[in-house]
Formats: structure tokens, C-alpha cells, sequence
């Protein structure tokens, strides 16, 4: 990398020393481990009630002691024995001045001739640089949206919005009810999707005022909420109307020019930002101002003594050590040599061995007590430059000076010492060492260690002091800027010379872009190592005081990144072929760089310059760079100043850990940028988790974050709660709390009060839950009705009344209904809680409070859902998913929204009785029974279909695993959602070494069985078939999106999401490089999979098993199962039922009338397959008895086989019905006759005599046919009416030829799908080398087993390619 030199004004010479180990200035006495820590906690708890206060001027104080500013004196190592002659100690003192720009009080000690001061002025924003610049861009931020600029600080929740669906509103209407403050009458419109929310509220102005008033003084609220519409969106593409089918409530409310209760405030406007005001929860400041300086103020009484007696140096010595302990127990190698040397003329003075001995030593004494206060000043000035800190000195060193000597010098330093090592590790570890890493992207560049062991040291402080130059063979301008180095301490064990890892810290080579200068202190964390991937500038805060202190001296002369020219060095490579072009499409379909290998990332950067946005991705082309070398990085920005990107989150790949480069990142962002509020809102869990990899708190990503929160109370809202749960995180904890503390400034002082207010929310809600756990079984509900008494007692002690979710910031509560509160018997036992609606049209609010369950997964996992089923409603698919929100609110607790009306597939399979998991029309008969209404029901079942095909496919695609009943819901309208996200991408539960989740996904039989409803309907299985693959393909299309999504979120702590091989688990289950027809093929078989996982219902019949003597005493309505009423109470027995004939609607199925004992009369259709599975069940349920014989299909002749069907089967229905009362009267026959009534009468039914013939009941096959490059692809999706010549239902497969045969037959073949008139195969069929279509013909016959069903010739030549269509089978073969 480029880079220029620069000079520490005030550098430090140093010289190698050889080790020796000897003891040095007796007078320190062993510390207690309380001691050890950071030796100041006393004077910390004399200032613990005194806080700064924000001030415009920054105040000055000075403390005066003896002074030598001349550094130049020859250093000494601390591990040499200390020799010297007062002769030695002869050096000059020149006289100081120290400029003042005005008068300061004097809050030290008064000065004298002699004396020089130590001036300190307070930096309520740190004397830390870095610091202070975040808090100054913080401000600047603020600056720009002022708090009466309404269009920025409505102070109002907005509702979300996002692009208008034109395929999903073409032309559909809402109904909407509006109510009005100056009207009690309902108002009800049918207004089009597209209809702006500005003209309907100018409508309803009209209809009720009659008087055509301002649009923009009105808005339109969500009753129950304080969630307003946008009125320049069209109600479509407002979030809520893609989701709500129902009638809509809004409420019109006059806009009233004075700003919402959370709009920032014109004080805000005015506020400082420091951040020692906002954190001082996590004591930022771990020394301040006035504890330094009382610690000096007894350093200089006793200093003063000292100089007129010279006596009592051990009590300058003590307070030395005093001021060291303040200083993070650091004893820096000035400070050893003064404490020597004024040791060393006490005890010449007291052997006399001078004549003139008071004269001199008096001289003496002055002059190296000069030298300890200056030891002292520069500690102090190293201090505040490595640490935050509140006060700075005064003399700081001047501006940095660039010179020029070259760059082909080699990296070094001195890894002088390390501080307070704890007492324990002395009498653990008898040596000590380290190693040094450079780090770039999560990749190692260079690792040097220092294998020479040394043991402890004791001074004031325990201390490690190797003092030894650490040589990196690396040029300094081959460095990339964004180089890390981590230094690593290790222990050599006592008796058994193991090396343990102590700790460790990090810090970036060229903060800022400079080098660092001089010496400086580290503070290294005794927690694990972190993985190397995310080794980044805020991993570790290395200027958060920590017990352990690491010294390191770097160069005087350093160096300054300086922008390499750019490169535009295109390839000369000429054009590419077609083949090149195909070769990069391929590897594009790989969309992230981890899951290239090294082969394929060396192609696609030899073809660069050839990939655009059309045949790549550019986090693609750039995770393909070789190296980060000075022209590689040059050809890297060039690429993506030209690259043109094709959406803008295209960008987020570019803000994985594999991009450091500041750049890259701010380009990303600059894209990023062209979001709206609502969009960006949906991505803020990456951006949050990108923020780890950003070189510092004022990079352009941090930037955008809190702009966006400064123009959307739900960005802001979202944001902190992400930024509150990221600080459990294992690292990068400081980060998230300077940029949490950011936004707090940046969201004014209503928001911050309300967020407060959240908070204490959360507490009390976690303070129940432990409660509740901790309580016995028989305690538990009592325990929590009287902690339900501080939720109250919270509402009533808060200012407003009122106190926003943290689930959904536009939900104000106000109380509790305890009675409607309890909890869950699951293992968490987790709590439900009621809240009292605030707003009056609004219902009581449930949510579900749960400690002891990791929640962020949960969240990612349902984020990913929402994101698909966006990508849903953009094309036009509304899979009717019931996405509930989460939130993760700390370790190990959070908030889950209740979704009304829902119960758990368990609860109706247990009341279905012990088998109900195994039974085919549990789900059917559960809708049934809700469902009354012809309309309901088959509204019901078209939620249902939807919302199933919508599962399948997304918890496919993320692996969920730990599927059973007890987490997969239902309600009564006929959603259907699943529920605990705590296993996905393929990480399934084991028993006994086997997986219980052997399915690809839950599509039982029951589910198929109320899809078909009951066998009548087989084409709806195929159409269910349909909508999987084509909504599977519309997510495909977006594997790039979802892929960076789940990236960005590698190195966010969770659990099963932490490697390269869960990322390439969701890729193959994505399959971006297969096409369409390859993709449906593959789901289908995934289908099939599951539809025939027996092990499922074995599954659901355990949990059925384990929780039947489990009563829940959760009282909530959403969770009630209501009481089944028996639809066949009033009438038990059955006595008769007769074939009419074949139903019109669907040839193949019998129209049978049945007549009860009561002699009413109903109508159902069953089809041969159902009466053959029927016999089936009976024959496995009284397998004792002797039934009648079934009439099989091998039993009819080759003529008249319906009427002799007809015959059969109802001889067969009467000896059932006439025969034992167990069978009769039992539930699988009543259940078979009466549970799927037809709604018509005899004299209205369209029943057909079996001799009447339909043209659209003709056997079809459903193909798709595409050609391309000689090679011919045929999937065969479905077909349907086909049965055996003598009309029964065959098991059929496809064979095809090719025709004219070239030399052999080209036969082609798929599986058979048993038992079926409409089978579905979605297989494909390939025939390579095809050189033309025309004079070809495919040659299809389709067989069961052996025996003929039917055929068709298609002449190629004429086929429309790539298009679905049904071919009609004939009875021959031509």
C-alpha cells in the first residue's frame, strides 16, 4: 500500500537490553489481590456521585510539581541492576515557560520558582482522539435535521411501506370502514389498491363535510395503533393492506401542526454529546479529572516535605506507587529509574560518605525528584492518549511531521511489558511470552513468536518486561491499510510446562491512516480468543482500561496511508468467447465468494474485466482478488467505480467481514443509501451485525444508520433494540455501546425517556419470568398473580400513564388485564401477558414473555420468511403466510407476538383422540367444524392451501428442523404457520444416533387429505404441486439476496449459523444453478419425500403420547381449543346408502345417497380409491371380524364394468350397514358417510347415468418441452383422467421415443406413481446430441406395468418451446 512517513515530535530513544532478573526499590510491600485489580476503586467511590455537566467552554485546571521536560536521557532497562555514583547524576535543569492562553484556577498546590506545573484540562468528550471525532460527527449528524423541520421530526410512526405490487393489485379493491371524530356513523369505501391515500382522505372529506377541504391537514391512523398511512402512497403499497384481507378500520384525525409526543424537542437541538453523559452505566471513564489530582495533591504534600528534610522518602515513594495504581497500575521505565535513584542518595546520605553531605544531597534530591514528577507527567500524557479519559495535559505534543526516506524498510516494534499481571497467574505460571499476528480479512499475513520465556517481575506492580523488537519480514508498502495486529500473552504452567493462552488484544496498524507513534499503552481482555475471521478494529476496545496493560513502543517515525493512484490497466484479452461468458454465468450461480473455490476465484479475476451485472456480482468479482497488494487494490476500486449495479441490495454482499477495504464499503453504502426508510428497515439486523466489520465508529455505514433513525421513529426504534440485545454479544460489546449511545443523543429526550421506559418494561417482565421458573408447580400461578402487582404498580409510576412495545413501537398500553394473564407449561415456561390497549379502538394486546430461550435465531429465521414472502407479493403470489414478530430483548429473553385465534396441530390431534395424529381427516373435519358456512369453508381451505404451499417451501429452503404438532398452528380461517425456529439449516434433534426430522419438510397426508378434500378433489394436489415449484423458483431467482442475508449474519453468535457449510447448506437446497424445469422436478420429489414420511405422524403420535396428561393453565383465547360438538350426535346409525350414479362435476366420483335412521337424507361423493381405502381401514380396525368381501377391480368383467361396479359396491355398502351394529355404528363408517355432505338435493344434484360421455374428461398429459445447444428437455408435470382399459385407477408411468431412431432406440422412462388417475411427476427427460427438432418426432406412451393407458405422437418441429401444455391422450399407439 502507499504510504508516507511521519515523525514523533518527541520520540524516545530505546536500546535492546539483555535479560537479568533482580528486585528492585525494596520499599514495596506485597499487594492483597483486592489491591491488584486497577488501584483506584477508592478514589473512584469518592467521585461516584458527582457527574460532569455539559459546558460550552472547556475549563482548564492546573497542578503544579517539579518538572524536567528534557526526555533525552539515556532509558535503562527495568530488568537492569541499578549502579550509579551521585556523580552520575549531574545533568542541568533549564528553565521552563508554559504558554497559557488565559487564567486557569489553581486547584493542585501553589507554585514556586523552581516548580514547573502540570497542566490539565477536562474533555468532556474524551481525550481519546477517535472518541472525540465519533462524538463530533455525532453531533454534525444531529445538526442537519433540526426539530421544527416537521417532514423529518413528525414524531409520528409511519406504516411501513413498500413498492406498489402491480402483478398482486392489478385491479382489487379493499374495504375499508372509517371512523371520525366529528361523526359517530361508520363511513364504508371500496377504494382500488392504486388509489393514493391523499384522495381517499379527500373523498371521505367530501362525503361527510360535503365541503372540499385540505387533504394535507388530515391523516389516516390504523385504529388500535399509533400507526399512521402515508398519504403519498397508494394503500398498496402500504405493508398492512398486503397482509390484511379483511374489512380494514381506519380513523381520520385532523394533523395537527405541532409535532407527536416522540418528535425531538427544540432543547434537543442545543445538547452536547459526550459520552460520559450518556454512558455512565459502563463507567466509560475510568479515572477522572479530580481523582487524579488527589492522588497528586498527596504526592506533592509529601513531596514538599521531602525537599525541606530530606526524610520520609518512602511516603514519596508510596504516593508514587499511589499514582501508578490510579494509572492502571502502570510503572513506566522513567518512573523506576527516579523511585532508584532517589533511593540510591537516601541511603548514600545515610552512609556519609560526602563531606558536604547535606549541600549535595539536598541538590541531589531536587534534581531527581524533578525528574520523578516529569516520569509522572509523561505517564499521565501516555495515559491519556492510550485510555479515556475526561482531561488531557495541557504541553500535548505538537502536529505530526511527514518526511519522506522511503518505504522499503520492514515493519517493527517493542513489546516492552505487561502490567498488573493478576496474583493468580504468579503462582500458576512460572514464565511468560508472546506472540505477534498480522491479520487482513479474517486471513493471517505474517505470525512471529517470541519464544523466549521470562518469569514475572515485582515493583510496585507485577509485571512481565521483555522489552524486545519485534521484526515482521514484511515491507511496510505491502501493508494494507486495514491490516490488524494481535499480540497474544502465554503462560508456561508450574510443574507441567503446558503454555496456556492468558490473553490477548488487537489493534489496527494505521488507525486514522497513520501509524502509531511512540509508546502506548493496550488493555488486553482475558476472554477466549476470538475466531480469526473477525479479528476488525472493534473486537476488542483497546482503550477500555482492563486489569491487565500491555506496553508497546513503535517507532518514532511512522507512516501515513496515502490513496494509490487509479488503475485502469484493462486486460487486453480481446473479447470473449461465448464459452467464457457461459463459464462466468456458472460460477456466478455460486453468489458469494466463500463458496468459490481457489480455482474458480483465480478464473473469474483473469476474466474481470469481462463480468458486469448482467453475467455477475461484484462481491463475486472482487472475493476473487488474488491478494490485497498496492495494484491489485488499484484494479479492485477501478472495477467498482465502473461497475453498474443492478439493485441496490446487490451492494450488502459488499459488507461481509470479506470486505475490509474502506472503499469497497463506502461504495456499498452509497447504494445502500437509494433505500427507502421501510426497505432499509427490513435489513437492519445485517447492517448491525456489518457495523463489527467497519474501520471506525464514523465510517459512512454508521453514518447512514443514524441518519435513517433521525428521519424514521421505526428505524430508531428497531435500531436500538438491535443494538441493546447485540451487546450480549461476546465481543464487540463497546462498539454497540458508543453507537447506542449515539443514537440516544440522536433520538432526543422523548424517544430516550420512552426507550427508558421500555426497558424498565422488559425488566420487570424478566424479573416474573425467573420468578415463575423458580417457583414450584403448585406455587407457579399464585407467585405470578402477585408479581403481576409491580406491572401495575409500573403503569401507575410512569409520567405519561402509557408505554410503547418494544414488540411493535405504534402499540401503546396502558395497563394489565391480569386476569387474562398466566403462562405455558412447555419447558421455559414462558409467560402471557395482556396489556390494556391505550388507544380506546383498540382490543387488549397478548404477547408471550420467554426467558431461557436464545430468540435471536428466531428472529433471523422469521426475518428470512418475510423477506421471501416480499418477494412474493412483488410477483404477484400472496401465500397467505402469517409471519409473527419476535424480538430478542437480552440473553436469553425476549418477546413473541400471540397470533389470534391459533392452536397447535397437537391440541387437535389429541382431541381427535389416542390415534388422531394417525387419522387422514383430522385437519378436514377440525375445519369442518369452525368453518359451518359453504363460503368460510372453502375460504378456509384456499388459506390453508396457500399457507401450506408457502411453509413447505421456505422451511425447505432454511432446514427448519424439530418439526412436530406441538409447533406447527392453525387458525380457524385456515392459516396454518410454524412456530420455534430453535434447529434450522439441517441441524436436526438425534435419538438413539437417528434424525428425527427425516423429512424434507411437513406435508403429511392429512394435510394432502384436505387439499384433495377427502380424494374428491386429486387435481388440487396437483395445483398444490404447481404453486411449491412456482414459488419455489420465485425465491430461487433471488438466491443472491437471501445468501448475503444469512453471510452477513455469520459472525453474529448464533448457535447453528457460524460456518461456510450452513451457508452451502441453504445453496443447495436454493440450487441457483439449476433451471426452472430442473428445480420443479427436484421439489416434487421433495414432496413426494415428505407426503410418504411415515416417520412424521410417528413423530407427532410421541408428542401426542408425552403431553396428554399435560393441561396448560394458559387461559388465552389465542390458545384456546374450543370444545368440538359431534356433527353425528343427533343421528348414530345409518340406514342405507345407494349409488345414484357418477357425479357431473367430477366423473370419477359415485354421487351416493345416504339415508339415517331419522330419515334424513344427504348427498356424498366418493371415489373407488376411497371405498378401497376405507375397506382397508376397516379390515386393520376389526381385524377380528369377518367383513364383507370388497369388489376389486380384478373382479369386473371386460364389459358393462360400471354397471357392474355400480352393482357391487352397493352390496357391498348394504351388508356393511346391515351387518354387526360394532362395524355400523362405528366412526370410521359414519364418519365415511356423513362427514363430507354434499350441499344439494336429489332433485337438484348433476349426477350422470354411467353411459353418458364428457369431452373435458378426456385423458391428458401435461409436458414442457425446451431445446437448447443439441440438447432436448421434456418435464413431465402431470395428467389426468387415465385409468386401466376396464376403468380402474392404474399405477402409470411415461415412456418415451424418440423418432426417427438413429441407431438404436432411444428409450426414456420415469417412475410410476401408484394408485392414480391424475398423477403428478414433474420428472425430466433428456435426449443430448439433438442436432434439430424438425423432422423428429417424441413418441409418449404411458403404461401401468405393462398394460396400454395411452399415447400421443408430437412432431417437434411445430412444438411451442418452453411453454405448458396439455396433450390428449389417444387409446392407440400410431
Amino acid at each position: 500500500m502507499a504510504h508516507c512517513w511521519q515523525r514523533d515530535p518527541n520520540p524516545n530513544e530505546s536500546q535492546e537490553e539483555h535479560y537479568q532478573h533482580e528486585d528492585f526499590h525494596s520499599v514495596n510491600q506485597p499487594l492483597s489481590p483486592s489491591q491488584v485489580s486497577l488501584g483506584f476503586d477508592p478514589v473512584v467511590d469518592e467521585l461516584s456521585n458527582e457527574i460532569p455537566l455539559y459546558q460550552s467552554k472547556i475549563k482548564e485546571h492546573t497542578f503544579f510539581v517539579p518538572i524536567a521536560p528534557n526526555w533525552d536521557s539515556e532509558r535503562h532497562s527495568l530488568d537492569e541492576t541499578y549502579q550509579i555514583s551521585l556523580n552520575e547524576i549531574t545533568w542541568k535543569i533549564p528553565e521552563l515557560s508554559w504558554q497559557q492562553g488565559r487564567e486557569t484556577p489553581i486547584i493542585g498546590f501553589k507554585p514556586s520558582p523552581t516548580d514547573c506545573s502540570i497542566q490539565l484540562i477536562e474533555v468532556p468528550q474524551g481525550s481519546n482522539m477517535n472518541l472525540a471525532s465519533f462524538c463530533d460527527k455525532v453531533k454534525k449528524i444531529r445538526e442537519m435535521y433540526f426539530a421544527a423541520d416537521i417532514s423529518s421530526n413528525s414524531g409520528k410512526i409511519w406504516s411501513v411501506i413498500t413498492a406498489f405490487p402491480y402483478q398482486l393489485f392489478s385491479n382489487t379493491k379493499f374495504n375499508i370502514n372509517i371512523f371520525t371524530d366529528n361523526s359517530t356513523q361508520l363511513l364504508h369505501l371500496m377504494p382500488y389498491a392504486n388509489y393514493l391515500v391523499r384522495d381517499l382522505i379527500e373523498e371521505i372529506l367530501h362525503v361527510c363535510t360535503n365541503d372540499q377541504l385540505f387533504p394535507k391537514d388530515h391523516l389516516l391512523s390504523i385504529c388500535g395503533s399509533e400507526e399512521f398511512l402515508q398519504n403519498d402512497y397508494c394503500l398498496g403499497s402500504h405493508k398492512m393492506f398486503q397482509k390484511d384481507k379483511t374489512v380494514v378500520q381506519l380513523h381520520l384525525q385532523k394533523n395537527r401542526e405541532a409535532p407527536g409526543k416522540l418528535s425531538r424537542k427544540h432543547e434537543d437541538d442545543h445538547s452536547q454529546f459526550y459520552l460520559n453523559q450518556l454512558l455512565e452505566y459502563m463507567h466509560i471513564w475510568k479515572l477522572s479529572r479530580l481523582c487524579l489530582s488527589t492522588v497528586i495533591k498527596k504526592y506533592d504534600f509529601h513531596l514538599q516535605y521531602l525537599l525541606k528534610t530530606q526524610q520520609n522518602v518512602d511516603n514519596i515513594v508510596e504516593e508514587v506507587r499511589n499514582i501508578c495504581s490510579v494509572l492502571g497500575c502502570v510503572e513506566i521505565k522513567q518512573i523506576t529509574d527516579a523511585v532508584n535513584k532517589l533511593n540510591l542518595i537516601i541511603q548514600r546520605q545515610a552512609e556519609d560518605l560526602h563531606q558536604n553531605s547535606e549541600t549535595s544531597t539536598k541538590g541531589l534530591i531536587e534534581k531527581v525528584t524533578a525528574e520523578l514528577s516529569a516520569s509522572i507527567y509523561h505517564l499521565i500524557d501516555i495515559y491519556c492518549n492510550s485510555f479515556y479519559t475526561d482531561f488531557q495535559p495541557v504541553n500535548a505534543p505538537g502536529s505530526i511531521s511527514c518526511v519522506n526516506p522511503g518505504l522499503d524498510s520492514y515493519f517493527s516494534f517493542t513489546v516492552y511489558a505487561a502490567h498488573n499481571i493478576p496474583e493468580t497467574w504468579v503462582h500458576s505460571y512460572k514464565t511468560f511470552s508472546f506472540s505477534c499476528c498480522l491479520t487482513y480479512a479474517g486471513k493471517k499475513l505474517c505470525q512471529v513468536r517470541n519464544y523466549r520465556n521470562i518469569p514475572f517481575k515485582k515493583l510496585f506492580f507485577f509485571l512481565v518486561n521483555w522489552n524486545e523488537t519485534i521484526h515482521f519480514p514484511l515491507e511496510i508498502k505491502s501493508l494494507p491499510r486495514e491490516s490488524m495486529l494481535t499480540i497474544k500473552l502465554f503462560g508456561t504452567v508450574c510443574g507441567t510446562n503446558n503454555t496456556d493462552l492468558l490473553a490477548w488484544t488487537c489493534l489496527p496498524l494505521f488507525p486514522k491512516e497513520k501509524s502509531i507513534l511512540g509508546c502506548r499503552l493496550f488493555s488486553m481482555t482475558l476472554q477466549s480468543e476470538p475466531p480469526i475471521e473477525i479479528i476488525a478494529p472493534g473486537v476488542w476496545d483497546i482503550s477500555q482500561l482492563s486489569p491487565v496493560t500491555l506496553q508497546i513502543d513503535f517507532p518514532a517515525t511512522g507512516w501515513e496511508y496515502m490513496k494509490p493512484d487509479p488503475e485502469e490497466n484493462r486486460s487486453n484479452l480481446g473479447e470473449p468467447s461465448k464459452q467464457c461468458l457461459k463459464h462466468i454465468a456458472r460460477l456466478s450461480q455460486k453468489q458469494s465468494p466463500l463458496l468459490l473455490s481457489e480455482e474458480k476465484r483465480r478464473y473469474l479475476w483473469f476474466y474481470r474485466f469481462c463480468c458486469n451485472n448482467e453475467n455477475c456480482s461484484l462481491p463475486l468479482v472482487l472475493g476473487s482478488a488474488p491478494g490485497w497488494d498496492e495494484r491489485t487494490v488499484s484494479e479492485m476500486h477501478a472495477i467498482l467505480r465502473a461497475w453498474k449495479f443492478s439493485h441496490p441490495l446487490e451492494a450488502l454482499g459488499l459488507l461481509t467481514s470479506s470486505f475490509p477495504d474502506q472503499e469497497i464499503r463506502k461504495a456499498a453504502v452509497q447504494q445502500l443509501d437509494n433505500l427507502l426508510n421501510d426497505e432499509l428497515l427490513e435489513y437492519l439486523p445485517q447492517l448491525v451485525q456489518a457495523v463489527k466489520f467497519e474501520w471506525n465508529l464514523e465510517s459512512p455505514l454508521v453514518q447512514l444508520l443514524l441518519h435513517r433513525s433521525l428521519q424514521s421513529i421505526q428505524v430508531a426504534h428497531r435500531l436500538y433494540w438491535l443494538l441493546k440485545d447485540a451487546q450480549n454479544e461476546a465481543y464487540f460489546k463497546s462498539w454497540y455501546q458508543k453507537l447506542l449511545a449515539a443514537l440516544q443523543f440522536c433520538a432526543g429526550k422523548a424517544l430516550s425517556d420512552e426507550f427508558s421506559k421500555e426497558r424498565k418494561l422488559i425488566k420487570i417482565l424478566g424479573d416474573i419470568g425467573e420468578k415463575v421458573k423458580s417457583a414450584s408447580d403448585s406455587q407457579r400461578q399464585e407467585v405470578l398473580k402477585k408479581e403481576i402487582d409491580r406491572l401495575e404498580e409500573f403503569f401507575q409510576q410512569i409520567n405519561t400513564g402509557t408505554c410503547h412495545l418494544p414488540l411493535n413501537p405504534a402499540l401503546c398500553v396502558k395497563g394489565i388485564d391480569r386476569d387474562a394473564c398466566s403462562y405455558f407449561t412447555s419447558n421455559a415456561l414462558p409467560l402471557k401477558i395482556t396489556f390494556i390497549n391505550a388507544n380506546p379502538m383498540g382490543k387488549n394486546i397478548g404477547i408471550i414473555f420467554k426467558t431461557g430461550d436464545d430468540l435471536r435465531q428466531d428472529m433471523l429465521v422469521l426475518q428470512i420468511i418475510q423477506v421471501m414472502d416480499n418477494i412474493w407479493l412483488q410477483e404477484g403470489l400472496d401465500m397467505q403466510m402469517v409471519i409473527y414478530r419476535c424480538l430478542s430483548t437480552g440473553k436469553g429473553q425476549g418477546l413473541v407476538q400471540m397470533v389470534p385465534d391459533a392452536v397447535t396441530l397437537a391440541k387437535i390431534h389429541r382431541h381427535s383422540g389416542l390415534i388422531g395424529p394417525l387419522k387422514e381427516n383430522t385437519i378436514k373435519k377440525w375445519f369442518s367444524q369452525h368453518n359451518l358456512l359453504r363460503a368460510d369453508y372453502e375460504k378456509a381451505l384456499r388459506n390453508f392451501f396457500y399457507s401450506c404451499a408457502g411453509w413447505c417451501v421456505v422451511t425447505f429452503i432454511l432446514g427448519v428442523c424439530d418439526r412436530h404438532n406441538d409447533n406447527i398452528m392453525l387458525t380457524k380461517s385456515g392459516h396454518m404457520f410454524h412456530i420455534d425456529f430453535g434447529k434450522f439449516l439441517g441441524h436436526a434433534q438425534t435419538f438413539g444416533g437417528i434424525k428425527r426430522d427425516r423429512a424434507p419438510f411437513i406435508f403429511t397426508s392429512e394435510m394432502e387429505y384436505f387439499i384433495t378434500e377427502g380424494g374428491k378433489n386429486p387435481q388440487h394436489f396437483q395445483d398444490f404441486v404447481e404453486l411449491c415449484c412456482r414459488a419455489y423458483n420465485t425465491v430461487r431467482r433471488h438466491s443472491r439476496l437471501l445468501l448475503n442475508l444469512l453471510e452477513m449474519m455469520l459472525h453474529a453468535g448464533l448457535p447453528e449459523l457460524n460456518g461456510i457449510q450452513d451457508l452451502k447448506y441453504v445453496y443447495n437446497n436454493l440450487r441457483p444453478q439449476d433451471t426452472d424445469l430442473e428445480a420443479t422436478s427436484h421439489f416434487t420429489k421433495k414432496i413426494k419425500e415428505s407426503l410418504e414420511c411415515f416417520p412424521v405422524k410417528l413423530n407427532n403420535l410421541i408428542h401426542t403420547l408425552a403431553q396428554m396428561s399435560a393441561v396448560s393453565p394458559a387461559k388465552s383465547t389465542s390458545q384456546t381449543f374450543p370444545r368440538e360438538s359431534s356433527m353425528l350426535s343427533t343421528a348414530r346409525s345409518i340406514q342405507r346408502a345407494t349409488i345414484l350414479g357418477f357425479s357431473k362435476k367430477h366423473s370419477h366420483l359415485y354421487l351416493i345417497q345416504v339415508i339415517r335412521s331419522n330419515n334424513q337424507t344427504s348427498l356424498t361423493e366418493k371415489s373407488f380409491d376411497q371405498f378401497s381405502k376405507f375397506h382397508n381401514q376397516l379390515q386393520k380396525q376389526f381385524a377380528s371380524l369377518t367383513l364383507p368381501e370388497f369388489p376389486h377391480w380384478w373382479h369386473l368383467p371386460f364389459t358393462n364394468s360400471d354397471h357392474k361396479r355400480f352393482r357391487d359396491l352397493n352390496r357391498y355398502m348394504q351388508q356393511i350397514l346391515n351387518g354387526l351394529d360394532e362395524v355400523a355404528n362405528s366412526d370410521r363408517v359414519i364418519s365415511f358417510f356423513l362427514a363430507d355432505p354434499v350441499q344439494q338435493t336429489v332433485e337438484e344434484s348433476s349426477f350422470v347415468n354411467p353411459g353418458e360421455k364428457f369431452a373435458d374428461e378426456k385423458p391428458k398429459a401435461q409436458l414442457v418441452i425446451s431445446y437448447e445447444d443439441t440438447k432436448l428437455t421434456i418435464l413431465v408435470k402431470h395428467m389426468k383422467n387415465i385409468h386401466l382399459p376396464d376403468g380402474s385407477t392404474p399405477s402409470a408411468h411415461v415412456e418415451f421415443y424418440l423418432l426417427p431412431y438413429p441407431s438404436e432406440v432411444r428409450r426414456r422412462k420415469t417412475k410410476s406413481v401408484p394408485k392414480s388417475t391424475n398423477p403428478t411427476y414433474n420428472e425430466i427427460v433428456v435426449y443430448n446430441e439433438v442436432t434439430e427438432l424438425q423432422g423428429h418426432v417424441l413418441m409418449l406412451i404411458v403404461k401401468s406395468k405393462t398394460t396400454f393407458v395411452g399415447a400421443i405422437n408430437i412432431q417437434l418441429g411445430s412444438v411451442l418451446l418452453n411453454e405448458e401444455k396439455w396433450y390428449p391422450l389417444g387409446n392407440s399407439i400410431i
